[in-house]
């Protein structure tokens, strides 16, 4: 997938990272700093001096230090390799064949598939449609006519809206190719009408050879062109076998009519050499039908990205001045404009409110039916709807930058992944047109040699039934259709797919891990309580308490601060602040030294807690809230605690994974009797408290080596290493703040209702796929032996090579149709 996020340069270890790397980030100097890992964060924070003023780099410790990451070079170009730009063109069938012009894949022969993410490199030309011979670089009106001037090949965004070239193509020959074949069908068959006996004669097989060659050699030339091909690269594929059995029967016939007398009597019917011109016309006609719809029916697969392109608009309105509108092209948005969105408007690009309010109907995005109140400092993503306030809003991310950008190149590199499942039908197809054209070799000579007479008719086509009946199209077709359908469709409902193998792996997961604050919980704590031990006030106890942690990025400090300043109350400054990793901060207030923290950090500091206060803990900590202990010159002065409120789609997202089969664990770095209070109400299977990143990780392993299949869930940032020792990460986040780069699967909306439609969306794909897998294995498991004559013994009967050229098509078709049910699978 393209990254297009802004890089920055770890100062630690020089390793490149983004905005949402796995470390977070810390301020020196008035600068931000972005990690690669917690590691390298807290040793930053030791010693900021030390990498902030050296001149030469640190070397990156080698191996595993990072949660996970390995730096090597070899990763590195593998990076590079996968943020190469996507091309125009790719084969939906072989994942990795692209090309910037439409064509056919030289593995499967099938054609090229535009890309509806592919824009074309450089700026958009804008010209005049009446002087072709004005352009510029910028939008504007025409000097010469007035007109407005229109991106030069396409819309504004510079895609171009162009039609398939290979559907219209396919459609032009068939058309051609269809009344021709029936024509040569009725000379074929006029014999039968009584009367018109003069229809065996020369001048109808002559003209059943002149327009059955139109049909065969132009209409059914690609055909030829792709088969002849696929010889050459020995990539055998379905248009071999087409080629081989439609020329078959095309170049016996001419031969037939061309040098008769090369034949012996007992190929003679009516006195004439008996042909099949008629067979490699309709085969043609009835093939390329069966192209016609399925390029149609593929053409469906890929409307859940055309469908996410379209929810950005056009043009965007920008204030200028203060006051004076103008609307703009989207791609001319720039990051820190001012933009006004109207009741109605698609929101342009990501951003802020910065006045005004509104509700924001995020469902194309999210899967969420509800709006969403919106007011001045919320974030708004660009592609959400604007219901009925009309607001300002200053542009963050814009062009690839946008979550929606980054959500459809998501989805379209998923799209085009492939996933384990087939490497099933790869091995079987690797053996099957070889094996398929050793049996019409072998079903002619049994016809030659037991076959009633006209042996070398009944030979002929049933070798000819068995190469046409005998597609592999639809076996190559049966998983990456379902892909792009199941992928398409969780996009929809705010279900993110980094990869195929992720939604596979995710039918197979039957232990879920997750992360309680922001997964189970709201992410967003609030002091509910603040108790004093000493003398002084609440207010009091807190002002020194949000003093020091006004320091901390930790979000329990920032709860803090924010209830200080919701009493407003005057912080005070901070002298030799310190964060003590898992256990608080210290520092010193007015003089006074302050410790804030776990019953531990305040005991290694000579700090005695009574059993009054160790009760006190323990009440609040079983209320499901997180209580901190302030010390104050050696004393307990009082205890600040914190709840972060489950959400209130948890409980019943808990019990829909219970009823799914999943066991339920909850890994958290907050203490026991928190963790066990939010287990205990929302009856998980189970849970470890205090864990760190690492402890996580450690966890995670030890289950997979125990046998279960586990899925982790967290905000894709502080638990990489675990989502990364996981069978699936899957990351939790909500609007522009989501992580899409962090795990195999995202979650647009942070909330448990996602996994609960992950789950249902990956075993709803891979049962489509086996059911695609199972119609082709038994459709020619079933079509090849009927094809070479198994029936004719016993009933008499044989499949005439039409007849196969049409269940050939329809099983393609088959395939697509069914795939295409996932649109409406209820998640």
């Amino acid at each position: 997938m393209n990254d297009t996020s802004p890089t920055f340069t770890d100062p630690v270890c020089s390793m490149n990272v983004d905005e949402g790397s796995a470390g977070g980030t810390s301020e020196f100097r008035g600068t931000t700093y972005h990690f690669c890992s917690e590691h390298c964060r807290e040793k930053f924070r030791a010693d900021p001096e030390s990498f902030t003023e050296k001149n030469e780099p640190e070397a990156h410790p080698e191996g595993d230090c990072c949660g996970g990451h390995h730096h090597t070079s070899e990763a590195t170009s593998e990076a590079a390799e996968e943020s190469k730009p996507a091309k125009k063109y790719f084969c939906p069938m072989c994942p990795g064949v692209e090309s910037d012009e439409p064509g056919e894949c030289p593995k499967c022969g099938m054609a090229l598939e535009r890309n509806p993410t592919w824009k074309p490199a450089g700026k958009t030309i804008y010209t005049c449609p009446m002087h072709p011979e004005i352009e510029q670089d910028h939008p504007g009106d025409c000097p010469i006519c007035g007109m407005a001037l229109e991106p030069k090949g396409g819309a504004a965004s510079g895609g171009e809206d162009e039609e398939n070239p290979e559907l219209r193509d396919m459609t032009r020959r068939f058309w051609v190719a269809a009344p021709l074949a029936l024509i040569v069908m009725g000379l074929s068959m006029g014999g039968m009408i009584p009367g018109a006996d003069f229809l065996h004669g020369n001048i109808s097989r002559w003209a059943q050879f002149a327009i059955s060659s139109i049909v065969v050699l132009w209409a059914g030339w690609p055909f030829f062109e792709r088969g002849w091909r696929s010889v050459k690269t020995w990539h055998l594929n379905m248009f071999t076998l087409i080629a081989i059995g439609t020329g078959a029967a095309w170049l016996y016939s001419t031969v037939a009519m061309l040098m008769p007398a090369a034949f012996p009597d007992s190929f003679r019917e009516h006195g004439f050499v008996a042909v099949y011109f008629e067979a490699a016309a309709m085969i043609v006609a009835l093939v390329l039908l069966g192209q016609v719809i399925e390029l149609r029916a593929r053409a469906r697969t890929g409307q859940a990205i055309k469908a996410l392109l379209n929810l950005a608009p056009k043009t965007a309105r920008i204030v200028r001045d203060g006051d004076c509108e103008e609307e703009i092209p989207l791609d001319q948005v720039q990051a820190g404009d001012t933009l006004r969105v109207r009741p109605g408007d698609s929101i342009p690009v990501d951003g802020e409110i910065v006045e005004g309010r509104s509700t924001i109907d995020e469902s194309m995005l999210t899967g969420e039916p509800a709006p969403v109140e919106k007011s001045a400092g919320d974030p708004v993503s660009g592609g959400t709807l604007n219901n009925t306030g009309s607001f300002l809003m200053r542009a963050d991310r814009v062009g690839a930058d946008t979550l929606l950008a980054k959500i459809v190149e998501m989805v379209a590199s998923a799209q085009r992944s492939r996933a384990p499942i087939q490497s099933l039908a790869d091995k079987f197809a690797a053996i099957f047109v070889p094996t398929v054209i050793a049996v019409a070799v072998i079903t002619f000579g049994i016809w030659m040699i037991f076959g009633p007479e006209p042996r070398f008719a009944h030979a002929l086509a049933n070798a000819v039934a068995v190469l046409i009946i005998a597609c592999p199209c639809a076996l190559g077709l049966a998983t990456p259709m379902s892909i792009m359908v199941g992928v398409g469709r969780g996009a929809g409902e705010g279900v993110l797919v980094r990869d195929a193998e992720a939604l596979e792996t995710m039918e197979k997961i039957d232990t879920l891990v997750i992360d309680k604050t922001g997964t189970l919980t709201e992410g967003k704590p609030r002091v509910t309580d603040v108790i004093v031990f000493a003398s002084g006030s609440e207010d009091d106890v807190l002002r020194i308490a949000a003093s020091v942690e006004q320091n901390s990025e930790h979000p329990l400090a920032a709860a803090i601060v924010n209830a200080a300043k919701e009493r407003k109350l005057q912080l005070a400054k901070v002298g030799d602040f310190d964060s003590v990793t898992g256990g608080g901060v210290t520092g010193h207030v007015d003089e006074k030294e302050i410790v804030i923290g776990k019953p531990e950090l305040l005991t290694e500091r000579g700090i005695e807690i009574s059993a009054e206060q160790s009760e006190a803990l323990t009440g609040l900590r079983q209320e499901a809230k997180t209580a901190m202990l302030i010390g104050i010159d050696g004393k307990v002065a009082g205890i600040i605690a914190v709840a972060d409120p489950i959400k209130s789609t948890t409980p019943d997202a808990i019990k829909a994974l219970h009823a799914a089969g999943l066991k339920v664990l909850m890994f958290t770095g907050d203490n026991a009797e928190t963790a066990k209070a939010v287990s205990g109400k929302l009856a998980l299977d189970g849970f470890e408290a205090g864990l760190s990143p690492q402890d996580k990780h450690d966890r995670i392993v030890a289950l997979r080596k125990s046998g279960a299949k586990v899925a982790m869930a967290g905000d894709g940032i502080n638990d990489a290493p675990a989502l990364a020792a996981a069978d699936a990460g899957i990351a939790m986040g909500t609007g522009t703040d989501v992580a899409i780069e962090s795990a195999g699967i995202t979650l647009v909306k942070g909330d448990l209702n996602g996994i609960v439609r992950a789950i249902h969306l990956s075993r709803a794909v891979l049962r489509n796929i086996r059911q695609n897998l199972f119609f082709a294995f038994a459709y020619n498991t079933v079509g090849i032996p009927i094809a070479a004559g198994i029936l004719y013994p016993f009933t008499g009967l044989l499949l005439s090579p039409i007849i196969a050229a049409a269940a050939m098509s329809l099983s393609s078709v088959s395939v697509i149709t069914n795939a295409l049910r996932l649109r409406a699978v209820r998640l």
